[in-house]
């Protein structure tokens, strides 16, 4: 199974929210076509692109291409341009040009896309927000908060949520 982040549509949405109101994991007719309902809306969904863009530059895809690998990697802008020999300046200049987002907002974006595929995964949250280099663990539930109007623990990626829809969906 691979993990991807998907738009969801309402029926889909609420498939899966009755799923998850489930109490036992007897499976019924209805249960069964539900969870039929739900396997069928996913499959078909195409994957979502949460706006992480590449610059085009090579010294800035290096950058990025190193977060991407890295997450934690906690270096600042002007560590960063001396590893990619860059002046900081120019990095601090083209990397919103080339991306519309600074390289700080860049690098929370990809933090924040490997939380999710880590969540889904069934990591804890502390974990998550350990690995990605967050220097607390409240610090990476509120910017997670603030940016997906839930915790981590209510997503519905979180281990909690999506045991009952992944005892269905992964047969």
């Amino acid at each position: 199974m691979q993990t991807r982040i998907v738009a969801v549509p309402p029926l889909l949405r609420e498939a899966v929210l009755r799923a998850t109101l489930w109490d036992s994991d007897e499976v019924t007719t209805g249960r069964q076509r539900i969870c039929d309902l739900i396997v069928d809306e996913i499959a078909c969904l195409p994957p979502e692109d949460l706006g992480l863009p590449l610059p085009h530059d090579a010294r800035l895809q290096r950058i990025a291409r190193s977060l991407l690998e890295h997450p934690a990697d906690s270096r600042t802008v002007d560590e960063w341009a001396n590893w990619a020999g860059i002046a900081s300046r120019t990095l601090s200049r083209r990397f919103p040009q080339e991306t519309g987002l600074t390289l700080t907002e860049w690098r929370h974006r990809a933090r924040l896309m490997r939380a999710l595929e880590r969540l889904a995964e069934g990591d804890a949250v502390t974990t998550v927000a350990v690995d990605l280099g967050y220097s607390s663990v409240s610090g990476f539930i509120a910017l997670f908060r603030r940016t997906f109007g839930v915790t981590p623990a209510a997503h519905p990626l979180s281990r909690g949520r999506r045991a009952v829809v992944r005892t269905y969906v992964d047969r």
